[in-house]
């Protein structure tokens, strides 16, 4: 059985219960002492049980009211948030925005975006999930998120997006190897090589449009891929000195930062470019996704991230 009881009697009651004295209630909430005892009583005929024990004397409060007092004020708290929230979602300031990302973008990438939100949006929360790229497209599908940052990502119904950042994929070696004193690598320079490369599972586009690169230039490469997480297994294999690690230039560069013995160089001949798109669910975004996407789409332009930007 439903019971409706407006917010306005729960403030009664509330005023009531901490006074208990309903004149002090009364001149506190700024309305006559009979109004008020006829609402207290409609609210104690609504949930059928007394709220007051009530005397000449003194007012006290029964299990009952005990019970409605400490659990109205969480009730109006509830009701006070998501009103704010449907407001704030409404302008699109304030909302929780869930959004995911790959390990590849987490250092570069996600971090200036963060910092961007903060400056257009500070009362904007977001909540970080790190995902491979395979796995963001259909969790926006699911509602599972709200926005994404996917490599390559696959095309998924009820999903949009576009290219946020393009960016060389670069070499990690290690100082030991034989091409480590080769500032630019041409990409038949790396014929015959064991190149290590994130599994095709978790991003099948960006690794097939590596191999295509290399088939183009005329051979297949010999790829080893790893299960491990990205940058701890790619830096241990490589500080063996017979690798070659493949990642995106931002990624590559926290890696050589991270490993001792580790440098980048940057591919040519031709250049592997790797692109990073912003994913939204296309079922009526909200206005807050509207502003996550103007910020990422400014960060872009102002970070020059793009090659060749729309105008």
């Amino acid at each position: 059985m439903s019971i409706d009881i407006s917010p306005r009697l729960l403030r009664y009651f509330l005023a009531v219960a901490e006074e208990l004295h309903f004149g002090r209630a009364a001149t506190r909430l700024y309305i006559a002492q009979p109004s008020l005892s006829h609402q207290i009583r409609k609210l104690e005929e609504t949930l059928r049980t007394p709220l007051f024990t009530r005397t000449s004397r003194q007012v006290q409060l029964t299990a009952a009211g005990r019970t409605l007092a400490r659990e109205a004020p969480k009730a109006l708290a509830a009701l006070e948030q998501a009103i704010q929230l449907t407001r704030l979602a409404d302008s699109g300031i304030a909302t929780t925005i869930r959004l995911g990302y790959t390990p590849v973008t987490g250092f570069d990438t996600l971090t200036t975006l963060l910092d961007a939100l903060r400056e257009d949006h500070p009362d904007l929360l977001i909540d970080p999930r790190e995902f491979y790229s395979a796995e963001i497209p259909e969790r926006l599908r699911t509602g599972d998120l709200d926005i994404g940052l996917a490599l390559s990502p696959q095309p998924v119904d009820g999903v949009a997006g576009e290219i946020l950042r393009e960016e060389p994929v670069s070499a990690l070696l290690s100082l030991r190897h034989p091409l480590a004193d080769t500032p630019r690598i041409p990409v038949t320079a790396l014929r015959g090589q064991t190149l290590l490369l994130f599994p095709r599972h978790l991003a099948p586009t960006y690794y097939d449009s590596i191999v295509a690169a290399f088939h183009e230039a005329g051979f297949a490469p010999e790829i080893c891929a790893f299960d491990d997480p990205p940058v701890y297994a790619m830096l241990a294999r490589l500080a063996g000195g017979r690798e070659i690690g493949l990642a995106p230039a931002s990624f590559a560069e926290h890696a050589a930062k991270t490993g001792t013995g580790i440098i980048l160089r940057e591919i040519v001949d031709p250049p592997i470019l790797a692109e990073l798109s912003v994913l939204w669910p296309t079922n009526d975004p909200s206005p807050a996704i509207t502003s996550v996407l103007a910020t990422a789409r400014r960060s872009a332009e102002h970070n020059k991230w793009l090659r060749n930007p729309a105008t």
